[in-house]
């Protein structure tokens, strides 16, 4: 399984808040003479459809009746409970009922969770569930329009009294429950109705091949990565929507609507299986449906795509890729419902068929749960045999197998990396690791800005390595940046820092972060990123979530437009840079943007704003003239505050030369000995001022000195 890669290069930044913000910690060693009782138990559970020889439900068994072996090891049966329902429809509810109320229903949800069962209980008995999710980042307004009316059709005409209906959503970044499961139909409807047509859209598939559009753009992200990890994503999504309902111990149903889901090659094949797996040991059957309906697609595709360019054109390569592409689709879908127990709905435009076929499709059945004898969260597939009394002459049908979990020391590779992009989905973030960042911006063009960010995390994990023997230590970093008006994902980073462990002293390497940084081009707007970085020797993760903002200075007229400021107290050489991750001609790219590396060298940021007596502080940000019809000298100086009081300012600096003649951008570079100053706290401000243009812009942050 591949996932995006973007090039990393080490990046000096500052930070845009007041002060670095931590999310994590490390939890505290266990105390010597503390005991800890440990017992592992695993239940498993089976739904069980026992029929006669005539295909009629048998009722009336008991525990006694049945025989469940576990790789041929006689299991001891706990739960033995008989689910029966009826199947008659509930009478019609009106096209209109909606009303104020039901509005406000859909507006107050939160991002709920399927609420789970004791142990050894069944929630939900003589109840079928049915859950409607819908997938839409996959699919286009008219198709999400399509499936919530089928979803509508089904809850005010097909619904019986057995039923119990719940509705999960999914855009590009998260799982969503909606509504848990209810047969409370005005609920439904109310969220049916008023959940927003056009939402989540932005992760829309991007052929490679000859049936792409001639969009005309000169570069971007290279659209074979962008597809893998899109559908790895969607894959992860409906995994952990599966999981969600495995927390029940009936049988589920989980109608899947989609504009299809096409994999790229074998790339998405481990995520594909994993959310097969991960289906089948949750109990839970997909029904898919391709929200398209039936589709006559023109050759060269509809008025909604540009045209393709190339010799494929003429050559039938463009159409033959269009059907090539339309079939993959098609074709996930059909595995994903086949693999589970349930049914594909493909070129059909009543929608709402399959939903009536997930729900036909669980009849009367035992829920079996035992506690297995093997115990061993080693992840190899556990084959289960159940058996009645051969007098009966039944038929049955149930879950052949499952397979067991796993620690992380027995992860694979494609393990390691679906826990990455499920915790990257959760609402609850894991801090078991220390993270710090910083977000820049510089001002590449009238237009878009180049974003750096700086990743630290303090060396004690990196000693907590070493005490546990290792002699390296690999982290790994994913995360995205989502637009925060229309929440899309505007781009993702998946890399990783491989260090050697020396022969230091685990108290010499608790001194040493470890740094990771990278950078993006961006337009100005609202952000939030979410980044997560995993140990890989011990698996624990931690997370950073904030939100953060490129102002657009090109509409900047009362101060005098600049930069984010840097605040660093080391030069380092560019040679010296770990991290080789990433194609060399984009770091290149990169590092030419950067205006932090200059002549070979970069500055490193101090994350934390904590500086040492014994070295200078350096201060750097960029102030721009793009209104000027020729370049006006600014004056710029720093200053130190301890409460109100000024104890420090330096050498007024005037800028007149720029960086380039198009944005007129003026660097402001600053040494400072901060040597005569005591340790403290203090408040760090830049002044930049146009004497000409009676305009100024000021910045502050706090700081600390330390000896």
């Amino acid at each position: 399984m591949r996932l995006l890669r973007l090039p990393v290069v080490m990046l000096a930044l500052g930070a845009l808040p007041a002060a670095a913000q931590l999310t994590g910690q490390n939890a505290a060693p266990e105390q010597n003479g503390t005991f800890t009782l440990s017992v592992k138990s695993q239940l498993v559970v089976e739904t069980v459809v026992v029929k006669d020889k005539d295909g009629k439900p048998i009722s009336g068994l008991t525990a006694k009746d049945f025989t469940v072996t576990e790789d041929g090891a006689p299991q001891t049966i706990k739960i033995c409970e008989y689910q029966k329902f009826p199947d008659t429809p509930l009478e019609a509810i009106p096209e209109s009922t909606k009303t104020p109320e039901d509005i406000k229903i859909y507006k107050q949800l939160g991002r709920t969770q399927i609420a789970p069962e004791s142990a050894g209980t069944t929630k939900y008995k003589d109840r079928k569930l049915l859950a409607l999710y819908f997938d839409m980042s996959s699919m286009p307004p008219g198709d999400q329009m399509r499936a919530l009316a089928a979803g509508e059709k089904f809850v005010r005409t097909q619904m019986t009294p057995s039923d119990r209906v719940a509705i999960m959503r999914y855009t590009s970044g998260s799982v969503d429950v909606l509504q848990d499961f209810t047969d409370d139909r005005s609920r439904l409807l109310s969220i049916l109705e008023t959940m927003i047509v056009g939402e989540g859209q932005g992760m829309d598939e991007m052929p490679g091949d000859a049936s792409t559009s001639d969009t005309g753009a000169a570069f971007g992200q290279d659209s074979s990565e962008f597809n893998i990890f899109n559908t790895d994503r969607q894959l992860s999504a409906l995994q952990t929507a599966a999981q969600m309902l495995g927390r029940l111990n009936e049988k589920k149903s989980l109608v899947y609507f989609a504009s299809g889901l096409r994999l790229n090659g074998i790339d998405n094949q481990a995520q594909l299986h994993a959310t097969i797996d991960s289906a089948i040991r949750a109990g839970v059957s997909f029904f898919t449906i391709d929200a398209r309906g039936l589709v006559a697609e023109p050759p060269l595709g509809d008025a909604t795509k540009g045209s393709p360019g190339g010799i494929g054109m003429y050559s039938g390569a463009s159409a033959l890729a269009v059907t090539t592409n339309f079939q993959q689709t098609q074709d996930t879908l059909y595995a994903l419902a086949g693999d589970t127990g349930g049914k594909a709905l493909l070129d059909n435009n009543d929608l709402s068929r399959g939903i009536v076929q997930a729900q036909q499709s669980i009849s009367s059945y035992y829920i079996i749960g035992y506690y297995t004898t093997n115990t061993n969260l080693d992840g190899k597939f556990r084959h289960v045999k159940i058996s009645v009394n051969p007098e009966l002459n039944a038929k049955l049908d149930f879950r052949q197998g499952y397979y067991a979990g796993k620690v992380f020391a027995k992860f694979t590779t494609a393990d390691k990396e679906r826990q990455l992009e499920e915790a990257l989905m959760l609402e609850d973030p894991i801090t078991d690791l220390t993270i710090a960042m910083e977000i820049n911006y510089f001002q590449l063009n009238r237009a878009e800005y180049f974003v750096p960010i700086m990743v630290k995390i303090p060396g004690r994990e990196l000693a907590l390595a070493k005490k546990g023997g290792a002699d390296r230590t690999v982290i790994d970093f994913i995360g995205e940046i989502k637009d925060n008006y229309g929440g899309t994902t505007v781009t993702n980073i998946h890399d990783l820092v491989d260090r050697k462990l020396s022969d230091r002293t685990a108290e010499e390497w608790a001194k040493l972060p470890i740094e990771y940084d990278t950078g993006f081009t961006l337009l100005p707007g609202k952000y939030t990123i979410k980044f997560l970085a995993r140990d890989d020797e011990t698996g624990r993760i931690g997370t950073y979530q904030a939100t953060f903002t490129i102002p657009n200075l090109n509409k900047e007229e009362k101060r005098i437009p600049i930069s984010s400021v840097v605040l660093s107290s080391e030069l380092s050489n560019m040679k010296d840079a770990i991290y080789t991750a990433g194609k060399d001609k984009q770091q290149a790219l990169n590092a030419a943007a950067n205006p932090l590396i200059i002549d070979g060298q970069k500055m490193v940021p101090s994350v934390m704003r904590v500086f040492s007596k014994s070295k200078p502080m350096y201060v750097y940000l960029q102030a721009y003239e793009q209104t000027q019809q020729t370049v006006q000298p600014l004056i710029a100086f720093v200053s130190l505050y301890h409460g109100q009081t000024k104890v420090f300012e330096s050498k007024p600096l005037e800028a007149a030369n720029p960086l380039n003649s198009h944005l007129q951008a003026l660097p402001l570079r600053f040494n400072l000995s901060l040597a005569e100053l005591p340790p403290g706290q203090y408040d760090c401000q830049v002044t930049i001022l146009d004497p000409n243009g009676q305009k100024g812009a000021f910045w502050q942050a706090p700081i600390v000195l330390v000896p």
